[in-house]
């Protein structure tokens, strides 16, 4: 068994490096560690789903990954968004750094609160050009940009209606086609 290391004060990302590899899912916010249990079949569905469509849409010069992958803009942050995209000049060996150019979280009932608010605070701050929120449960989608700093919304649909965003780059969203059962 692996112990959780003492840590007083913040944590670090050297002290999420010695957590145990558990099927727990921690990251770190600002200094304070964030615990989450494993994601539900729904929210894997949909991962994969969106990994697949923006993989397809991806033009040279980007990148698309899914978690876990830390994106580690400071020393007291190590966030995983269930898929994010980069550009190709900013992925270095081990972890992404740099602004991303999308997160995109899929909701769970133990993470839509971190997700909505805390995450949606720490990526528009970091200057993350896209931020994606999918509910899975609902099926529901948002898109916000990010324009002078701060996220405006750039679509919000639910079901079978269809979301065409031009970030990061050209590409359409059906948030029912996110969890429906393969064929």
């Amino acid at each position: 068994m692996t112990a959780l290391p003492r840590v007083v004060g913040e944590w670090t990302v050297d002290d999420v490096d010695r957590l145990p590899d558990d099927g727990l899912q921690y990251e770190l916010l600002d200094g304070a560690l964030l615990v989450t249990p494993a994601p539900t079949m729904w929210h894997q569905r949909a991962v994969g789903r969106l990994y697949q469509l923006l993989l397809a849409a991806c033009p040279r010069g980007f990148e698309v990954f899914f978690a876990p992958l830390d994106w580690r803009p400071d020393r007291l942050t190590s966030l995983q968004p269930d898929v994010l995209v980069v550009r190709n000049d900013d992925v270095r060996d081990g972890d992404i750094g740099a602004a991303l150019v999308l997160a995109v979280e899929v909701l769970s009932p133990s993470t839509s609160r971190k997700d909505r608010t805390l995450k949606r605070s720490r990526y528009e701050e970091a200057g993350v050009s896209a931020y994606w929120i999918v509910d899975p449960a609902e099926p529901s989608f948002e898109a916000l940009d990010l324009v002078d700093r701060h996220y405006v919304a750039a679509a919000q649909v639910s079901g079978t209606g269809s979301a065409r965003l031009e970030l990061p780059f050209p590409v359409e969203v059906v948030p029912a086609d996110l969890v429906s059962p393969p064929d």
